[in-house]
């Protein structure tokens, strides 16, 4: 068998390219585009905050002097990114029994069992990136085991917003509710620019909001009725917010299971924004890559003891942030 070792293809710059261009399978929040990738040289990021202060002008007499203006004030906060590690091994007997054809068969071979354990570890890599990012449109980043990393909230001083809907009152204003939230955001943009509003539901506020009797009455001459026979999980737009239920959920290392949207909550967030979400990616601890812009995901592999199989490494470094955490608005049923 040939050497993987010595061949080029199988680097660290060529691995780390291969693991960046596998399909990505997870990640509603990747299909919207909302966190855009941001690399930086550092594991700690700074976000600079600016009020501006706009104030109406007084008239004054001619020949007066003008009123002074008034600078904005400044914050600094430091943020520290993540740092995901992943292992796996590729053992000789995932080669082993392979026949041998040509010069480069048994080459390819490994190469093959070497992608598709890029793959899985890539999997892995993504579902928790859209865990992390789940979070921040939460308010509150937390880590594969519930603890917060970053509380958004506290950390820009501003208090949650939440507006319950209270969908099981046949006469709850719904519309009226969808205006309030809309109301909220646009204060909270900051001058942003923002496209419209999504909200991400869980399947129990979803099919509580598609069955409440304002929203049935609203939509049943809409399209012949469309929306009481079709399947509006994907989406449909209400007051001016388009709803959309979310399932996302994964097991942590002890196999618990967490959903990223309790049951009876709701998620809304301004679209189209310029720099409200961003995923920042630090470079990897390597040698090589030190002071370095980030990449999404790192590759690395070394022969085992005794050439006994190949160990893998796979490094993720993503911290998602929303820089104006007050455009996020959480919703209840109840």
């Amino acid at each position: 068998m040939q050497n993987p070792f010595s061949n080029p293809a199988f680097s660290m710059a060529s691995l780390t390219a291969a693991i960046n261009l596998i399909p990505n399978r997870y990640g509603r929040l990747e299909t919207l585009d909302l966190f855009p990738i941001k690399p930086v040289r550092t594991r700690q990021v700074v976000v600079e905050e600016m009020h501006g202060v706009l104030n109406l002008l007084p008239t004054l007499p001619p020949g007066s002097p003008g009123t002074v203006g008034k600078r904005g004030k400044r914050a600094m906060r430091a943020f520290v990114v993540p740092h995901i590690p992943h292992d796996d091994v590729v053992l000789p007997e995932e080669v082993q029994g392979i026949r041998s054809f040509g010069q480069e068969t048994e080459t390819e071979s490994v190469a093959g069992v070497l992608a598709r354990h890029l793959e899985t570890m890539r999997n892995k890599h993504a579902i928790t990136l859209e865990h992390l990012r789940m979070g921040a449109l939460k308010g509150e980043i937390l880590d594969a085991d519930a603890t917060p990393l970053v509380n958004l909230y506290t950390e820009f001083g501003i208090t949650p917003k939440s507006v319950n809907f209270a969908l099981g009152n046949a006469n709850t204003n719904v519309k009226g509710k969808c205006a309030e939230v809309l109301r909220h955001i646009e204060d909270n943009l900051s001058g942003e620019f923002s496209t419209g509003v999504h909200c991400l539901c869980s399947p129990e506020f979803f099919d509580t909001l598609t069955g409440h009797a304002k929203v049935e009455e609203a939509y049943k001459n809409w399209q012949q009725g469309a929306v009481l026979i079709n399947d509006m999980r994907r989406g449909f737009t209400f007051g001016g917010i388009t709803f959309e239920e979310y399932r996302g959920q994964a097991s942590d290392a002890s196999g618990t299971t967490r959903r990223f949207i309790a049951a009876g909550e709701a998620h809304c967030f301004p679209l189209g924004t310029v720099d409200t979400f961003a995923t920042y990616v630090a470079p990897a601890d390597f040698n090589e890559t030190v002071n370095t812009l980030g990449l999404p995901l790192y590759a690395k592999q070394e022969p085992r003891k005794f050439d006994r199989g190949t160990d893998l490494h796979t490094q993720s470094n993503p911290l998602p942030m929303c820089h104006r955490p007050g455009v996020l608005v959480k919703l209840t049923a109840a």
